[in-house]
């Protein structure tokens, strides 16, 4: 397999004095990025109280659904073509059930707050499990938690070891891995892997940063 560089390269500017070098123009750019940077960091954190708060509700209802029409609300889906099961957080009780299905190894892309099985029980079970956790809604894993996991279903996949990849919902997060496999060793495009994941499992949606983390690591491995 091919080594992939995932840390950018920087050009670093050597100057005693950082004002002179960077003009009037460029402390102009300099501070209004450094306002940027401060309100997308505000947002960030917001993003992440927000899904703390409503990690129980969205739960409850991802639940209700599941029990009102479960021939059409799955709690995960098999992705064709692969030994994946996408799907939402499991319950402790649903470790057997996985294990039943031929699971032995679990990605796990939530917070800690959001993880509702002990990794106890799933080594019980002998399962291994990669964690990485992702905060919900509008975050993607970083570049190189998609290698990781990318590597880790791989793995086992080619052991015939069927792998469960979720997050909350099986909408997001964990579907971005899943795409990410597909780009890297099924060798589809991003649009293609997005099409098949939503075949697979309808309800699948990414927020546009999740897409551009896919695209992303596309580039990466195609380079």
């Amino acid at each position: 397999m091919d080594e992939l560089e995932l840390q950018p390269r920087w050009d670093y500017c050597n100057n005693d004095d950082d004002d002179d070098w960077l003009g009037v123009a460029g402390k102009e750019t300099y501070e209004s990025s450094t306002a940027a940077t401060a309100l997308d960091a505000a947002t960030r954190a917001a993003v992440g109280v927000g899904a703390r708060v409503l990690f129980y509700p969205s739960l409850a209802y991802n639940l209700a659904r599941n029990h009102i029409s479960p021939g059409r609300f799955h709690w995960w889906d098999r992705i064709d073509s692969t030994n994946i099961l996408l799907g939402a957080v499991p319950f402790p009780s649903d470790v057997p059930r996985l294990r039943d299905l031929g699971v032995r190894a679990v990605v796990t892309l939530t917070k800690a707050y959001e993880r509702l099985v002990p990794a106890a029980l799933y080594a019980e079970h002998g399962m291994d499990n990669l964690v990485l956790p992702t905060t919900d809604y509008l975050y993607a894993p970083s570049p190189d938690d998609l290698l990781r996991a990318v590597e880790f279903i791989h793995g086992n996949a080619d052991r015939g070891r069927l792998v469960y990849v979720h997050c909350k919902a099986g909408r997001a997060r964990s579907a971005t891995v899943v795409m990410c496999y597909l780009v890297r060793y099924k060798g589809m495009t991003p649009d293609g892997a997005y099409e098949h994941v939503r075949v697979c499992r309808p309800r699948v949606s990414l927020a546009g940063v999740q897409r551009q983390a896919v695209k992303d690591f596309y580039r990466l491995v195609k380079e």
